[in-house]
């Protein structure tokens, strides 16, 4: 990461980042963009469900928007690091757009269909495939490298509220028609578009190297040469893929916990609250001694945060241990996000920032996959203690196989 407390910042400089007129916009075109993607999300899951009352459809649903990722990841890289990047991400937002604005129509007219929603989602898969590492790979060219930790924490609390205010918004919007949310998406990503398209980075994309064999691979090649940001990048994809127990919550609220849809609710918001809440800490007290340490202890409370939820029969209990487990996680992602982009030169960033974002992806998605798996197996309670004694391992594991990683006092700056 960058920073994190050391020595606290004044709460006029942690605002620095937004003195910068291009953050500024910089960071409300990525509130709308993500406000967008959650409605979207919670409007296709719920017009998916209406139509098929298929468990298996909504499955496929997050599939279908992850293969675009995964088949594109080579490509995408090499074109944030070749053109520039705020093109790139507004042109994808107005592709967006468009495409959520073909679902309003198609809804309003009663003519949509499964497989429409599919090639809808297909489309928003590749957008964002192409929108994510381009993002990623902005952030470190709008503010001086010293404020590099404090921009990621910011657009990190930008996420996160995108992640309380989206879902409720999009499922009050949709109870007064699949259209609405649908259409309100399209005026955020346009919205989006237009900020996107108004920012003026600090500095350009460095080069336009030719594009070969070589080259397409050279983001994995540099991932690899460089332990820190291998171990940063691969201890976030197993703690993520053993520790996926926010994807058994609906189970949790109706067999542990035993409540209703609010209770879900209150748990699906819980880790959100915790993320939002530390990612703007972070952005007032940024790391600025003992960047790795820190990230190890946050990933080990991360896992024991995870095993006192699983041993939870309480909803009350259970909020706070899921706001923890939210927290942890994010100073991970501060202190992981601001490694690698500042570890990485200018003209690999977009490159490398696409195999971070599959990584994140394919964790996010197999995390998933396997938590629901292993709940199969040995239960719903011991499945989750198995993920979080396992983020534990891991995190002890890799202390020991990056060195480097646990020694690095601070990011940047």
């Amino acid at each position: 990461m960058a920073t994190v407390p050391g020595a606290p910042s004044s709460p006029t400089s942690s605002r620095t980042v937004f003195r910068r007129p291009t953050y500024a916009r910089f960071w409300l075109a990525r509130v709308c963009s993500t406000i967008s993607y959650q409605m979207a999300g919670v409007a296709v899951g719920w017009q998916m469900y209406a139509l098929t009352h298929s468990t298996f459809a909504l499955g496929m649903v997050g599939l279908v928007q992850f293969l675009p990722m995964l088949l594109l990841m080579l490509v995408v890289g090499h074109v944030a690091d070749r053109f520039p990047r705020r093109t790139i991400i507004a042109i994808c937002q107005v592709i967006e757009a468009v495409t959520i604005a073909s679902l309003a129509v198609a809804t309003l007219l009663h003519h949509v269909h499964p497989v429409g929603i599919f090639c809808a989602v297909a489309a928003l898969g590749a957008a964002r495939a192409f929108e994510s590492p381009s993002t990623q790979a902005l952030v470190p060219t709008l503010v001086e490298d010293e404020l590099v930790p404090q921009a990621i924490a910011w657009s990190s609390s930008a996420n996160q509220t995108a992640s309380i205010v989206g879902p409720a918004l999009g499922g009050l919007l949709y109870a007064l028609g699949a259209h609405i949310p649908y259409s309100a998406c399209a005026v955020l990503y346009l919205s989006a578009s237009l900020l996107s398209i108004s920012i003026q980075p600090r500095r350009a994309v460095a080069g336009k190297a030719p594009v070969t064999a070589n080259s397409l691979f050279s983001g994995i090649h540099f991932i690899r040469e460089q332990k820190n940001i291998l171990g940063a990048i691969s201890l976030d994809l197993f703690v993520v893929l053993l520790g996926g127990a926010t994807a058994l919550l609906p189970a949790y609220a109706h067999d542990i916990l035993h409540t209703g849809p609010w209770g879900l609710g209150l748990l699906r918001l819980s880790p959100a609250v915790g993320a939002l809440s530390t990612s703007v800490l972070l952005a007032h007290y940024p790391i600025h001694r003992g960047a790795g340490r820190k990230m190890f202890t946050a990933v080990i409370i991360f896992g024991l945060a995870t095993i006192a939820f699983a041993l939870s029969h309480v909803i009350w209990l259970s909020m706070p241990l899921l706001m923890i487990l939210g927290s942890a996680d994010v100073i991970s992602v501060v202190v992981r996000s601001s490694l690698v982009q500042l570890e990485t030169p200018d003209v690999m960033r977009g490159r490398v920032s696409a195999v971070n974002s599959l990584f994140i992806g394919t964790s996010n998605q197999l995390g998933e996959f396997e938590s629901g798996v292993t709940a199969s197996w040995f239960g719903l309670i011991p499945a989750t203690i198995l993920g979080g004694i396992g983020s534990v391992i891991i995190a002890l594991f890799w202390m020991r196989l990056f060195p480097g990683l646990r020694k690095l006092e601070r990011v940047g700056g």
